[in-house]
């Protein structure tokens, strides 16, 4: 049943051009679920029923998974159901009828400015890292990429003089974001006074480089973050997208358009984009409680 998979995957990352990202959430999400299903004693495709893909559900569930992670599963059991039933491999589709768990909108943990301001201060751009570290945070606060956007991201592709970059997102979709004034400061000196040691005359494509010389990692993307929280001392849960999350929550605070913070974060819909909102309106309602005389 698992060589169906990479028939399926490949063409989702041929034909549909999903991202590489997307393609290894759907690889273990499927393998899981297979499993799930051999040690159900279902030893073919075809015995699949309603009950099994409903009881792997709640097994999940059971075993902690989230909301939204079993609802991808989900999204992707369907995908792959319907491929092999449009390819006539299974004539029939048992997910068809299955209802996605409820999902629920977890607003997103953001940071204050001030606290932005303090992790950002952290690095010593005297020294070569410390130059790369502070040119990474303003660039990810700077434009709200994804962590996985930055860690791709192509020195030619930044346009210091103008101040905007062009950021490939999933499904290889582009968009063109600005820089602010601080970020491109902090990216010329990075540049300037570290790239060029880490690279020791070698060639790169990618502007951000590892101490030996090759393209960073998301998981040193993550360390970086937070070991300069914890030398902030902010103690609120910072992630991978803090900055993403803050960059946009920062924005629609100030006034910025929903549409407008929409096409610089990449988001295909913008009910996605939405979420930030709920954000402000908390803010709002904290302020009217605080100072209203009859709160």
């Amino acid at each position: 049943m698992k060589e169906l998979i990479d028939t399926f995957l490949n063409y989702l990352s041929v034909e549909r051009g999903l991202a590489n990202n997307t393609i290894i959430s759907y690889r273990e999400d499927l393998n899981m679920y297979l499993d799930f299903i051999e040690k159900s004693n279902v030893s073919i495709l075809s015995k699949i029923s309603k009950n099994n893909i409903t009881n792997f559900m709640f097994d999940q569930k059971g075993k902690g998974i989230a909301v939204n992670s079993i609802a991808r599963r989900l999204a992707a059991i369907r995908m792959f159901h319907r491929f092999l039933t449009r390819e006539r491999i299974l004539k029939d589709d048992p997910s068809t009828l299955i209802d996605s768990p409820k999902l629920w909108k977890k607003i997103p943990d953001t940071l204050t400015l001030n606290e932005v301001e303090l992790l950002i201060a952290q690095p010593n751009a005297r020294s070569a890292q410390g130059a790369r570290d502070r040119a990474i945070l303003e660039t990810l606060y700077a434009t709200g990429m994804r962590v996985s956007e930055a860690v791709n991201l192509e020195k030619d592709n930044v346009n210091l003089d103008i101040g905007f970059l062009r950021c490939i997102g999933k499904g290889n979709k582009e968009r063109v974001i600005p820089l602010g004034k601080k970020a491109i400061a902090s990216i010329n000196r990075y540049l300037e006074t570290a790239r060029g040691k880490f690279l020791k005359n070698k060639e790169s494509e990618f502007l951000f480089i590892s101490r030996s010389g090759k393209k960073i990692s998301r998981q040193s993307f993550w360390k970086i973050i937070k070991k300069y929280a914890k030398e902030a001392r902010i103690k609120k849960p910072i992630k991978p997208h803090t900055l993403r999350h803050s960059f946009a929550t920062h924005l629609l605070e100030r006034g910025a358009d929903l549409r407008s913070v929409q096409e610089m974060l990449g988001h295909s819909n913008i009910s996605t984009t939405q979420i930030y909102t709920h954000i402000d309106k908390d803010r709002l309602k904290n302020i009217h409680r605080q100072f209203h005389p009859r709160p």
